[in-house]
């Protein structure tokens, strides 16, 4: 088990396979990070599907109004939605999109990142510099390895809870 050095910008995902840890970067993507954790405290990431799940690319999930297994799920608008709050403003970095980084997910519009994020599950360098880095996961990466793929997934996996360490 790896050691939580900062609770508060720690998320600590369920997933069927068992338990991911991601250290946020707060100092990188702070309105990321801040977002991420207000989503997570108030729940709304439980039971969210990962809706794109591209096999050698990425894991997508987040989409809090129509992605939510348990509470009015649409497959065919999932990965279409984001939360009640406002979009976010680009928070680009020098950070590489490198295996296990957290990436915020947007439309082509630069600064419409809402509540959707994926997971790299490869080094994915040509995304450098044009999507948010905000997360790196830090412990249990071969449970996002086995995450069902596909455009949607068929039986779609999702994320069963979603807390900031300080809180679990």
């Amino acid at each position: 088990m790896t050691e939580i050095k900062d609770p508060e910008n720690t998320i600590i995902m369920e997933l069927k396979g068992g338990r991911v840890v991601i250290a946020l970067l707060p100092e990188v993507a702070p309105k990321h990070v801040e977002r991420m954790k207000a989503l997570a405290r108030a729940g709304d990431y439980d039971n969210v599907v990962f809706h794109r799940v591209i096999e050698g690319f990425m894991a997508q999930t987040g989409d809090v109004e129509h992605g939510n297994a348990e509470k009015d799920y649409n497959p065919g608008r999932a990965g279409t939605g984001g939360s009640e709050m406002p979009d976010l403003p680009a928070e680009f970095s020098k950070l590489p999109h490198d295996r296990g980084t957290l990436g915020a997910a947007r439309s082509s519009n630069p600064n419409s990142a809402n509540s959707q994020f994926f997971i790299n599950f490869a080094d994915n360098h040509f995304l450098n510099g044009q999507y948010t880095v905000y997360g790196r996961v830090i412990e249990g990466m071969e449970h996002v390895d086995a995450i069902t793929r596909g455009e949607p997934p068929a039986n779609p996996d999702r994320m069963i809870s979603v807390k900031v360490a300080a809180d679990a």
